[in-house]
């Protein structure tokens, strides 16, 4: 190949094969490459040496030709969540701007993560790791022919990013979603004849309970399930349709998964807990927290020392190894709530919950909910006038993301803390019965 993640390369390759499906109609490689071509010169003449470019990552033509342009061009992405709100798009911008000259040459993609620390942090990822990634994608799931990827989930997200690039650098077809249906999912895949999807846990659930008669079709040979654990009745009710389960676990820092379940046992993916390593992942368990070395691994955060080569990653989740290799994922990052397969971290909640007027202390915290996986709540502790549900609220939709946003609260006397002083976040969790909805939630 001349370059795996050209698309001009894909053209001359295997133009007249499959790239893209969308709504309105597919596209062979050398349709979109034309495409891309009058992309890359409206783009050009506006862009910066050493500049990073923003990408509202909505799921259109429009955001994947940006995407395939700035490839071209080796020009590096800022990729923006839809769902942020102007000031946290803004924030990202500007954090971004600031550090940009720092990018390594090889820089691909920027995207943000609270890391370990739950504050944002920009995970610089290189075309070299996401090569590397798909790769070791495609060692364990293979490529026929006739391979469609369905990208339902946000192209903003690594998950949905890679979908982009595995496609690419395989000159196999993408057939994109504008959101993730539940309702639509089956005709999708037969329409478009899918043979891949990548779903979260509470998008499978809403399949599975949206068709409760409905079974894959033949031509669908793999289901990655990632971004919060599956528990075993989701996996056991997936079974019993047949779906072809490989279970994943990744992060953005890795450019999504480095553990899978093996292809071979897609049939029975909980016979290997969360997977073994891909091929050039290492990974090796420290004090219990889950540390990963290889060439998928991103080149650092923006702003801050590159890792090392062989530097090894903390992924600051906690698991273990089994003696056939297998991973064994106890609990995710420190604090870590994932709600629907989003991210949410609770100091940046409580950020906010405590600039609004009328709150004087905040703690934020998970509730299990069976669709979402988790819920966000907090207790809040109130000045002499506490906010109404409706000012809460308008305060949230300024600032934060709808999955970020608590959906059910208490009011009380005090937050509970540890002997040092510190949040007890363990101790939270004795506030549930306390917590109702925020009334006129909409998110």
């Amino acid at each position: 190949m001349n370059d795996a993640l050209s698309i001009s390369a894909a053209a001359r390759e295997a133009g007249s094969a499959t790239a893209l499906h969308t709504e309105e109609r597919s596209y062979s490689y050398a349709q979109l490459a034309q495409l891309t071509a009058q992309r890359v010169a409206e783009l050009a003449p506006a862009l910066q040496p050493g500049a990073v470019h923003p990408v509202v990552g909505i799921n259109t033509l429009d955001t994947l030709l940006t995407l395939y342009a700035l490839l071209e061009l080796r020009v590096p992405a800022l990729l923006l969540h839809p769902r942020l709100t102007a000031a946290e798009q803004a924030a990202e911008r500007a954090a971004t701007e600031r550090a940009a000259a720092s990018l390594p040459a090889d820089a691909a993609a920027v995207l943000y993560t609270s890391g370990t620390t739950g504050r944002a942090r920009g995970a610089v990822l290189t075309r070299t790791a996401l090569l590397a990634s798909a790769q070791a994608s495609a060692d364990n799931l293979g490529w026929q022919a006739d391979d469609c990827w369905l990208l339902a989930m946000p192209v903003a997200r690594v998950g949905g990013l890679s979908i982009v690039t595995r496609c690419l650098a395989a000159r196999r077809a993408v057939a994109l979603a504008p959101a993730f249906d539940a309702r639509l999912l089956p005709q999708w895949l037969e329409r478009w004849r899918v043979t891949q999807l990548s779903l979260v846990p509470t998008m499978l659930a809403m399949v599975l309970d949206t068709h409760p008669a409905w079974t894959p079709p033949a031509f669908l040979r793999v289901a990655l399930i990632g971004g919060a654990a599956a528990s075993p009745g989701l996996l056991a009710r997936a079974a019993a349709r047949r779906l072809p389960i490989v279970i994943t676990y990744g992060c953005t820092e890795t450019c999504s998964q480095v553990v899978a379940t093996p292809y071979a046992q897609r049939f029975d993916p909980a016979a290997c807990a969360a997977g073994r390593p891909l091929a050039a992942v290492q990974l090796r368990i420290d004090a219990g927290h889950i540390l990963v070395k290889g060439p998928m691994r991103m080149a650092g955060y923006l702003g801050e020392a590159p890792l090392a080569e062989a530097e090894w990653f903390d992924t600051g989740d906690l698991g273990e190894l089994d003696a056939q290799g297998c991973l064994h994922l106890h609990a995710r990052r420190a604090d870590l709530i994932v709600t629907g397969g989003e991210n949410v971290y609770p100091a940046e909640v409580e950020q906010v919950l405590e600039a609004c007027p009328g709150v004087r202390a905040a703690a934020v915290f998970g509730v299990a909910d069976d669709t979402w996986g988790q819920i966000v709540a907090a207790a809040l502790v109130a000045g002499p006038q506490p906010p109404d549900d409706a000012a809460l609220l308008a305060h949230l939709a300024q600032r934060l993301a709808p999955h970020k946003r608590p959906r059910r609260i208490c009011f009380v006397p005090a937050l509970p803390h540890t002997p040092a002083g510190k949040p007890d976040r363990l101790a939270l969790a004795a506030l549930s019965p306390a917590l109702r909805p925020l009334r006129t939630h909409r998110g």
